[in-house]
């Protein structure tokens, strides 16, 4: 018995076509309106909004701008908000529920828009998603959920039954799905790489590996120590989402860094890729701990992510597991090698949504829960607007009170390889329960 191929690299496959960059190294500023700490999606679209409004802004990254999940990630524009509309309307009301859902559906458009009218060259398609059911009971439930948002936000949904199930994914895994038209893919890296162009063109200024160490209240503003030196600024924005350390320790008590980890066929031959993908949609599945997978950008490879449950190092274990699952999916993928294989952390929080917070004067733009594509950009943005008293362009439903801290918690996630064991054996019940 052969040993199971791993990838023959650890580094993203998204950094062969656009590269991280180190940026030059800047002068210090004395005095900023607006000190950014994070260089990723959120804090980029935040320094960009802010200095074409004229302000005095800088991002510091402890790495270089991008290094961390922006460039990463799967690259899928889900905006997806993994409660539930009934958990939400129990813990914050039914007005937030359907707030935070329609807005979903604005963020997906703002991006899009964003993308075009910013001319971002970052392979973005809008080709749908397919979500994937496990067992005919979840079809059904999964069914009328796609009707409702066809009827209720006008989105582009229906239900797929498994008879009809190898016109969107080459595999009888599943038990059919649904789709939905208004979710697609993009470049993560490119994306960032553009971003990053149009907020320095625009007056951000980026400090590439400096991190902040401390944040202190010095009289109407701030004192900020970073790695190059002491800094003034009027606001303060943080948004290091599933990279926060020590410098600022309220937030790291709230977030959780989970990995997320991603591997890369080889190219595949064109019949292959026609017959497994024949739709070139984002693919997603509807349990706890499921997978989430595209065809590459360019149409060639397979990309299959998913919770990486090892906390140190860069273990084996992770990248055959989702080997295997690849090939539960796809039989005929057993004998491909894989070409990368990556991890980048995910940022938690008890709630499990996305916000836009204040804490003894200091903003935050975080929480995006595996999702920061589409809701990084839109938080970040409407953070900045929150900051210059725009009130109007600053509403969002993501605006309110912080997550709740998370006991015993300070930074060293210990209790991630019981919590993801415990939704894998959930989703083994649910599996077996849909399948009897």
């Amino acid at each position: 018995m052969h040993e199971p191929r791993v990838a023959e690299k650890d580094t993203p496959y998204w950094w062969e076509a656009s590269p991280l960059k180190p940026l030059p190294q800047q002068p210090l500023p004395k005095k900023l309106d607006v000190l950014i700490v994070g260089a990723g999606y959120a804090g980029l679209s935040a320094g960009l909004v802010l200095a074409r409004e004229g302000r005095s802004v800088a991002a510091f990254d402890a790495m270089d701008p991008g290094e961390g999940a922006s460039t990463r990630n799967g690259g899928i524009t889900s905006a997806s908000i993994r409660p539930d509309y009934a958990t939400i309307s129990r813990r914050f009301g039914e007005d937030k529920a359907l707030a935070i859902e329609a807005e979903g559906k604005v963020a997906r458009e703002f991006l899009y828009d964003f993308i075009r009218t910013e001319r971002l060259e970052c392979d973005f398609q809008l080709v749908g998603q397919f979500k994937c059911a496990f067992g005919y009971e979840q079809y059904e439930a999964m069914a009328r959920s796609a009707d409702a948002l066809s009827k209720k936000l006008r989105i582009e949904s229906h239900a797929v039954p498994y008879a009809e199930q190898r016109n969107y994914i080459g595999t009888d895994f599943y038990r059919g799905g649904t789709v939905r038209m208004d979710i697609g893919g993009l470049h993560p890296a490119k994306f960032h790489a553009e971003l990053l162009r149009v907020a320095l063109a625009s007056g951000v200024v980026v400090h590439a590996r400096t991190p902040v160490i401390s944040i202190e209240r010095d009289g109407s503003g701030f004192r900020v120590v970073t790695s190059a030196g002491s800094v003034q600024a009027r606001q303060v924005l943080v948004c290091t989402n599933g990279y926060t350390d020590g410098a600022v320790p309220f937030l790291r008590r709230r977030l959780v860094p989970v990995r997320s980890r991603i591997i890369a066929t080889e190219e595949l031959a064109p019949d292959v890729m026609a017959r497994l993908m024949p739709k070139r949609m984002m693919m997603t599945e509807n349990r706890q701990v499921g997978f989430y997978y595209r065809p590459s950008p360019d149409g060639k490879r397979i990309l299959l992510g998913g919770r990486d449950s090892s906390r140190v190092g860069n273990p084996v274990a992770p990248k055959l597991l989702l080997r295997k699952g690849l090939v539960n999916l796809f039989p005929e993928l057993e004998n491909v090698r894989l070409s990368h294989s990556w991890f980048g952390n995910v940022a938690m929080n008890r709630d499990m949504l996305p916000r836009i917070f204040e804490k003894d004067g200091v903003a935050y733009a975080t929480g995006f829960c595996g999702s920061g594509v589409v809701w990084a950009p839109w938080i970040g943005m409407h953070a900045a607007h929150k900051l210059m008293g725009n009130d109007e362009a600053a509403r969002t439903a993501f605006d309110f009170r912080p997550p709740a801290s998370i006991p015993l918690y300070r930074g060293d996630p210990w209790f991630m390889p019981a919590i993801i064991w415990g939704y894998r054996m959930q989703d083994r019940f649910a599996l077996w329960r849909d399948r009897r």
